[in-house]
């Protein structure tokens, strides 16, 4: 009997309850075949594939120590990293939960007993019908039992139709899931900084054209009202021009605020508190510019790498995964115990052999009376499995809008820069004139300052421009998914929560 029970066993083992998993369903396939984004239309966009670590495309190396700082201190990576480093000791439990499990014991017992009856005795007499009888009794002292075993006990459940074999599965995807999401922290945190920094240094420029036509608009109204006074201007020009410098100075005080603000959020961003970057990037410096060529790949690469589509994919394989295992309890089971023993009264009896007790007890189990719940299961699993599925679907739809709007605003806010870099062209052209009839008697001062005026509205208009453009450069990056590797997720994964990575 039990050769049979092994036997059906091994057989049984082999099989697996469906579904097997076939891969995401087909998505947005008209996409990836025609190998090209459609708002990809600038020159400056490469089909080529894209760099890992796009920031340095930027050549900023303040920016680049930025972000490597960041992915080595900020606590969402530590986060991220140890969710994948809990899911992947999950899938090794899984992996190990099927195997045959053993355990040792050894068992010292002492029973204090109490006394029992050993005796009694009796007269009686008595005719027919009558009988009369007395007795007494006398107790024994309580005794003592002791008892020694050395034990092992073991135990297996075969894998008869899979449903171990599903969790693994199921526990192996949900660890490439969180292997995804911490890509996607990464995606996200090297965007947020990169950001940032533009944001800043947009800010000190800003601050600094503000203080340049504060100037030029207070040696304006200085001449107006030396003008006034020899009666060659009105009191309604001067109030004009002192309303005006007061507004250039009012919208200095916001551009203060903003600042301190980009400095607290990359301090925070690279795990920091708040002011420990500002002797840093407290010297203004330009705002960095994309490369004259920018890689984006193509559309089916988007859908291979991009990290949240990656991490639907898995969450799909793990929700799949998930059916075979509720469809496995609805199956009957089997599991053998077996037990050694030696033991006795005395301490030495553990050593004989002779006292060897032996015991195997295979089990069959089966729910086949649960009024519908497992299957209920089952039917709940297929549903999270087509949600899932569902999930993907938008989630690549998603991505390729993303990356489409992105390259789209890419390609039109590097054309605006380029007519705003004309324009601030001309109004410098047109100062440099004016100060030659200035310097000729044909043109007066205030003249001069007013367009003098006018060439920094031009030169704060292609400042922000530019800043326009290298944000949404970092807007095409991050929609492509790009700035991780495998190695760098890795990296992240075996780094204890909190330690900092060389710098």
């Amino acid at each position: 009997m039990r050769r049979v029970l092994l036997l059906g066993a091994a057989m049984l083992a082999g099989c697996t309850v469906e579904p097997d998993y076939a891969g995401p369903p087909a998505t947005a396939s008209d996409a990836a075949a025609r190998g090209h984004f459609v708002r990809a239309s600038d020159l400056a966009l490469s089909p080529a594939p894209g760099l890992a670590r796009w920031w340095e495309g930027l050549n900023d190396p303040l920016l680049d120590a930025l972000v490597e700082d960041a992915l080595a201190r900020s606590p969402s990576i530590d986060q991220a990293a140890a969710r994948v480093r809990e899911a992947d000791a999950q899938a090794r439990q899984q992996r190990t939960a099927r195997l045959p499990s053993a355990s040792a014991n050894a068992t010292y017992l002492h029973a204090e007993l109490p006394g029992i009856g050993i005796g009694q005795e009796g007269q009686g007499n008595g005719q027919a019908g009558t009988g009369t009888g007395t007795g007494t009794g006398t107790g024994s002292a309580g005794s003592s039992l002791e008892f020694y075993n050395l034990g092992l006990n073991a135990s297996w459940e075969p894998d008869l139709f899979g449903g171990g074999r599903r969790s693994v599965e199921q526990a192996r995807a949900t660890a490439g899931a969180r292997a995804a999401d911490l890509a996607d922290v990464q995606v996200s945190l090297s965007a947020r900084v990169v950001q940032s920094y533009v944001a800043l240094r947009d800010v000190q420029e800003r601050v600094r054209l503000n203080a340049a036509s504060t100037e030029a608009q207070r040696r304006q109204l200085d001449l107006s009202r030396q003008r006034l006074v020899q009666g060659a201007a009105s009191r309604l020009d001067l109030e004009r021009l002192q309303q005006q410098l007061e507004g250039t100075e009012a919208d200095a005080i916001p551009l203060g605020a903003q600042l301190d603000e980009q400095l607290n959020l990359l301090a925070t961003l690279t795990g920091r508190a708040s002011g420990a970057l500002d002797d840093t990037l407290s010297t203004a410096a330009p705002v960095p510019l994309p490369p004259a060529s920018v890689s984006i790949g193509d559309p089916a690469a988007l859908i291979a790498h991009r990290p949240d589509v990656r991490a639907a994919e898995r969450q799909l394989a793990a929700a799949t995964a998930g059916i075979g295992v509720a469809r496995a309890r609805e199956l009957p089971g089997i599991r053998f115990l077996g037990l050694l023993g030696l033991g006795g009264t005395r301490p030495g009896d553990v050593f004989d052999l002779g006292n060897l007790t032996a015991l195997a007890a295979p089990s069959l189990s089966w729910s086949f009376l649960d009024f519908g719940r497992n299957r209920a299961e089952t039917e709940a699993a297929r549903a999270q499995a087509d949600g899932a599925r569902a999930a993907y679907r938008q989630k690549v739809l998603e991505a390729l809008n993303d990356a489409e709007t992105a390259l789209s605003r890419f390609g039109n806010t590097r054309a605006q820069l380029g007519q705003l870099a004309r324009a601030e062209a001309t109004a410098t052209r047109a100062e440099v004139l004016n100060r030659q009839r200035v310097a000729a008697g044909t043109s007066s001062v205030i003249d001069q300052l007013d367009v003098e005026r006018r060439r920094l509205a031009a030169s704060l208009a292609t400042a922000q421009a530019r800043a326009a453009l290298a944000q949404s450069f970092v807007a095409v990056n991050k929609a492509l998914g790009l700035g991780w590797t495998d190695e760098t997720v890795s990296a992240a994964v075996i780094r204890p929560a909190g330690a900092e990575a060389p710098r």
